[in-house]
């Protein structure tokens, strides 16, 4: 069971997410769901993007009832790039224009040297790694419309403690954080701010089946504070670096692992 966090309702409130415009890839499931979660929360119009059309109409389905906005769920293969443009436009008519993206999507699945192809190379840099670039793309001229925004990239903390049979996502994590300085050079005279949230090891049911509970005990000893990080605590920095309190955060990585690195 998942451990209990601060309730929803005696978390910070930030007014200058209200009404603005998110969205949110990998948006159905773990911390994705968190993030949905938390900015639906803030009063904010949120629309999110998946694969897993059960887990995001449900998830839809539930926080809609004391929404502000409910959320906008869209399927969407974030390797099929004509598909991330077309449905980034639509995401954005659909809103109004984009202020916030939260680049979350990735793909952990363990693997080997001896497993990577050319062909498995090539998709799991384009699911981990490519979309993070065109979905900002794509949303960057709304942005500029809009006066500026906020772009928040995922990376991990996997490269950073070098864990085993992950190279091709670490490989692509490790990009993301020379991608977010990148970004943020070339963006911010048009006040559109870019960092990266490095999550530790958060507990989602995904990632218990990769730990036994005594792995798990052991990622808690190696952490500086006790306990599990869940997609709540992850959705907290994210709120921060969204809203206009960041407002001179920009082109960093900020982790949120409980000290583990």
């Amino acid at each position: 069971m998942l451990q209990q966090t601060t309730p929803t309702d005696a978390r910070a409130v930030y007014p200058t997410l209200r009404d603005k415009r998110v969205i949110i890839t990998g948006g159905a499931s773990g911390i994705g769901a968190g993030l949905v979660e938390a900015f639906v929360a803030q009063g904010a119009h949120v629309a999110f993007v998946d694969i897993a059309d059960g887990e995001a109409e449900a998830l839809a389905t539930r926080l809609s009832n004391n929404a502000v906005h409910p959320p906008v769920y869209h399927r969407c293969d974030l390797t099929d790039l004509d598909q991330v443009a077309m449905v980034m436009a639509a995401l954005e008519g659909a809103l109004g224009g984009v202020d916030i993206l939260i680049n979350n999507a990735a793909n952990d699945d363990r693997h080997t040297i001896d497993d990577v192809t050319p062909a498995i190379w090539e998709q799991r840099l384009n699911v981990n790694l490519r979309h993070q670039f065109f979905a900002a793309k794509a949303v960057i001229p709304a942005m500029k419309r809009a006066g500026g925004g906020a772009i928040v990239n995922f990376g991990s903390i996997s490269w950073h403690l070098a864990l085993p049979d992950l190279v091709l996502y670490q490989t692509s994590k490790a990009a993301i954080e020379g991608l977010t300085r990148a970004l943020a050079r070339d963006l911010g005279r048009s006040n559109i701010r870019v960092n990266t949230i490095v999550p530790g090891n958060v507990q989602t049911p995904r990632q218990e089946q990769w730990y036994t509970p005594t792995g798990e005990a052991e990622i808690v000893a190696a952490q500086c504070l006790d306990g599990r990080i869940q997609p709540a605590d992850v959705a907290a920095l994210a709120l921060f670096l969204a809203s206009d309190d960041a407002r001179m955060c920009t082109g960093h990585d900020y982790f949120v692992d409980a000290g583990w690195r």
